[in-house]
């Protein structure tokens, strides 16, 4: 095992990295657990927090490198590859501005003298995925990094430009050694680090299975655990809906990033036959219309599958619901030129012996579904063991609010296919796992807090 740069537009290896030592591994948790211990959690939360405005200010001066990391590693479309790099930069800026105001010491109501402190719990170890392979890492750093925690970071092993990209911001925005730290380390030292007593929390995005086995190690340990899984995010298209606005929403929601989002919207839901008729035909019309080729082309919508095995686990799901009785519409197959390009697909008549209704397709795959009522979109909206985000769409925006409130997920989006900010909270329910990341709910993960009561205090 190594870490690798495969370029998913042609396949071809670009670069390797090998594997750090046990020894390696360790001396850096040493060296963070000292940091912390020694120096990083007695700084002011102002002293910490302008480390962090800078490394934001040096990634916007090289936004133009920033921006081909992603793509050359990920296959990230360059477009989307700049909005990343902005929405990082963005994120590092929110926790500069609002961390001291997020760690204030806090009165607690109706209790005279008692007051809630925020404090770091220590050293943290984040498990992060390739598909935004920076806005991924800053949403455990950068939080975190202001409330005087330290992180060990271990990424993806298809982006290790990426990753050593990251953290060199903070390496030349002032940070000491060891305030943020890569790892290039496999799946039993990350194991060792979850067992040893210096790693206080964990942070993971990642696959169902991954968070199964990390939150059974770090629970064994008794060690508090932030789980960011996957989705089967559905699409509700209710009676009263634009359906223009539908469509270009659920063609953007389903395809940005290649489809590779655990957030992506998965499922489309139609509420009445005749508009389901007409939606699936007007989606249709709209995926054969998508350009699909070379990340860095301007004109391209839809870049490569992020390897081979993603594209080959596409193909076997989509073989697999077709054989279970479900129509391909459109598309289904490997696109006949170099990389690992998937056409944009289609597909209905999904029941519910289909493997493919409990299933997540990682990838620009749409499933799609009418039904009789607005009850019975919602029943299929939460028959599924995943709860991360969802869409509603309806002219009747209060309306609208209401089916939301009946929706098993984290996050709903109202007339839009998603909406990222770094003040809005991040984070699902049921096997999409638990915890929150961005806004103040993000900050407040790893924090001990330790509550001081003055007796006799008015």
């Amino acid at each position: 095992m190594s870490f690798r740069t495969v370029n998913p537009a042609t396949g071809e290896v670009v670069r390797e990295y090998p594997l750090q030592t046990d020894e390696q591994v360790f001396a850096a948790l040493n060296t963070a657990d000292k940091r912390y211990r020694e120096d990083w959690k007695f700084r002011t939360v102002a002293e910490r927090a302008g480390i962090v405005r800078r490394a934001a200010q040096i990634l916007r001066e090289k936004r133009d490198e920033y921006a081909t990391y992603p793509t050359l590693e990920m296959g990230k479309i360059t477009r989307f590859s700049y909005l990343e790099v902005d929405l990082v930069a963005d994120i590092l800026d929110y926790y500069a501005e609002h961390g001291e105001k997020f760690l204030a010491p806090q009165p607690v109501p109706g209790e005279p003298g008692a007051t809630l402190h925020a404090e770091p719990v220590g050293v943290l170890l984040a498990i992060e995925p390739w598909n935004f392979p920076f806005y991924q890492l800053v949403r455990v750093a950068a939080p975190q990094l202001i409330a005087g925690n330290v992180v060990l970071m271990k990424h993806a092993e298809n982006v290790p430009q990426c990753a050593l990209a990251f953290a060199r911001l903070f390496d030349e925005a002032g940070a000491p050694e060891g305030v943020y730290t890569n790892l290039f380390c496999s799946i039993d030292q990350i194991a060792k680090l979850i067992d040893d007593f210096r790693v206080r929390g964990v942070a993971l995005t990642g696959s169902e299975r991954a968070g199964v086995s990390v939150g059974e190690r770090a629970g064994r340990n008794l060690k508090k655990v932030i789980l960011e899984l996957g989705g089967s995010d559905p699409a509700l298209i209710l009676e009263g809906a634009s359906l223009d606005l539908a469509v270009e929403q659920c063609v953007m929601g389903r395809t940005f990033n290649s489809g590779q989002g655990c957030v992506n919207i998965k499922r489309v839901i139609v509420v009445g036959k005749a508009r389901g008729e007409a939606m699936l035909a007007a989606l249709t019309e709209r995926f054969a219309a998508i350009k699909v080729g070379d990340p860095t082309d301007e004109s391209t919508a839809l870049g490569p599958l992020v390897s081979e095995r993603a594209l080959e686990g596409l193909l076997a799901q989509i073989d697999d619901a077709a054989a279970a009785g479900a129509r391909i519409v459109h598309g289904g197959k490997r696109v006949d030129r170099p990389g690992f390009y998937l056409e944009p697909t289609i597909i209905t008549d999904i029941g519910e012996n289909n493997p493919l209704y409990q299933q997540e397709a990682f990838g620009p795959v749409l499933s799609f579904y009418v039904v009789d009522s607005e009850e019975e979109a919602i029943r299929l909206a939460n028959a599924t063991k995943y709860g991360l985000g969802a869409f509603v769409f309806d002219a009747d925006v209060e309306h609208a609010k209401q089916v939301a409130s009946r929706i098993e997920s984290g996050m709903v989006y109202i007339n839009s296919c998603f909406s990222d900010s770094p003040g809005l909270p991040f984070g699902g329910i049921k096997n999409s796992g638990f915890g929150r990341e961005l806004s103040e709910l993000g900050i407040g993960e790893f924090l001990n807090r330790k509550l001081v009561r003055v007796a006799g205090e008015a």
